[in-house]
């Protein structure tokens, strides 16, 4: 069976909001697969992004699709006006509801309103918190930095909860994406490509000064492909041999793919 290939989900987040259109415009030649707009009110995560009208804005913009990533508390009671927007995908956490009943409601909404739903699962939240919901879902999205905030250090104490994630939905029998969401980059890849990530939210990489858009679509990409192909003890293992104690970082990303192709077959 052929390997799927990654996707790569852009997140605008840290992206120049003065030009949108232009911003848009370049990751679609980039190559990323679909856009991820984070939704943020203040209140479930210390900072605002940006709300319905800005996603509608988008979706004018662009075919691609669109996940929108509600950081929010009260989804339930916003989620109209954002299915209104047309989007692909709509993911809202699991701690931001303690109501079975109202979560799985809300759930069922946003299918009935044409989209695939998701809950996103915090570093400090066990994936099986999703168990109660897992007949309603079709996104896992496992954070592997805390939400509110782009430009994080990657967590990759969380990166675990990916597979955890392909095992609730293979479970069940199949169907389903695990997204990451959170300080994916060239360097970082390897590790979620080997826990399983099929969906890469990628942000503050994609926006670097001097670096070029398309060139870090790309290493993304392959670095998630290594991973998969080299499983998450060869991975730990490779950036042991090359270097990560003190004064080193670990050889993921570019590095960790030149160190595979120099290895003997």
């Amino acid at each position: 069976m052929a390997e799927l290939r990654p996707q790569i989900a852009a997140s605008i987040t840290t992206a120049d909001f003065g030009h949108l259109d232009r911003v848009v415009r370049k990751l679609a030649r980039a190559g990323v697969d679909r856009l991820h707009l984070d939704v943020m009110d203040g209140h479930f995560v210390p900072n605002i992004t940006f709300g319905p009208d800005v996603i509608a804005a988008i979706r004018r913009l662009t075919p691609l699709p669109i996940d929108v990533h509600l950081m929010i508390s009260e989804p339930a009671r916003y989620m109209d006006r954002f299915l209104a927007t047309q989007p692909n995908t709509v993911t809202f956490h699991v701690e931001a509801d303690d109501d079975d009943v109202r979560v799985a409601a809300t759930l069922r909404s946003i299918r009935d309103g044409g989209a695939e739903a998701g809950l996103a699962v915090s570093p400090s939240t066990p994936v099986d918190a999703v168990t109660p919901y897992l007949d309603a879902l079709d996104v896992i999205m496992i954070m592997t930095v805390y939400p509110g905030f782009g430009g994080q250090r990657f967590l990759a104490d969380a990166a675990p909860k990916l597979a955890e994630a392909a095992g609730l939905f293979a479970a069940r029998g199949g169907g389903g994406t695990v997204h990451v969401d959170g300080g994916v980059n060239r360097e970082t890849a390897p590790i979620v490509g080997a826990w399983g990530a099929e969906v890469c939210v990628v942000g503050s990489a994609l926006f670097q000064r001097g670096r070029d858009t398309a060139d870090e679509v790309r290493l993304v990409r392959e670095g998630v492909v290594l991973g998969r192909r080299q499983g998450p003890d060869a991975i730990v293992a490779t950036s042991t041999h090359n270097g990560s104690g003190a004064g080193h970082e670990p050889a993921t990303g570019s590095r960790a793919i030149a160190a595979a192709a120099a290895e003997p077959r």
